[in-house]
């Protein structure tokens, strides 16, 4: 077991730093928790909603497995596995890519777009019960902000 030392160069974190540290964790965690748990209670799991919520706003209801992955921040076969579940449960299917023949397209079925549209009003009611209604439209700026940093690569 290797018991090595932080370098004398590690920055650590001040008081105020870690406050801030701490609450983005609790604020990222209860919100996607509350909102999860609003989709279970309807039958979708936070990721089918995300699959489910791109693909209608792509051309053609369709995506490449490696674009959804991407957009998800998840491994291609660990989507692939997750579409898998999706697929027998009729809310997309699959088609084969031609320029990647390990590829394939996600496609938004009839089913998954009628489950989307049966969802997203308790996923909206929902996402303004748990953050938008309870910020001031200076917080929503403020957030916005933070956000569109934070989603930058370091």
């Amino acid at each position: 077991m290797s018991t090595k030392r932080p370098s004398a160069t590690v920055r650590w974190l001040d008081a105020d730093e870690e406050r801030a540290w701490r609450a983005l964790r609790r604020m990222m965690i209860a919100v996607q928790s509350r909102t999860a748990h609003d989709l279970a209670a309807i039958g979708l799991s936070d990721p089918d909603y995300e699959v489910l919520s791109t693909l209608s706003e792509r051309p053609g209801h369709t995506s490449t497995l490696r674009e959804q992955a991407a957009k998800m921040g998840w491994s291609r076969s660990r989507l692939s596995r997750h579409a898998t579940r999706m697929e027998a449960r009729g809310l997309v299917r699959r088609e084969p890519d031609p320029d990647d023949g390990r590829g394939c397209y996600l496609v938004l079925t009839e089913r998954g777009l009628e489950t989307l549209g049966d969802a997203a009003p308790t996923h909206l009611e929902s996402v303004r019960r748990h953050v938008i209604d309870r910020l001031s439209p200076a917080d929503l700026s403020a957030l916005e902000s933070i956000a569109s940093k934070l989603e930058e690569p370091a």
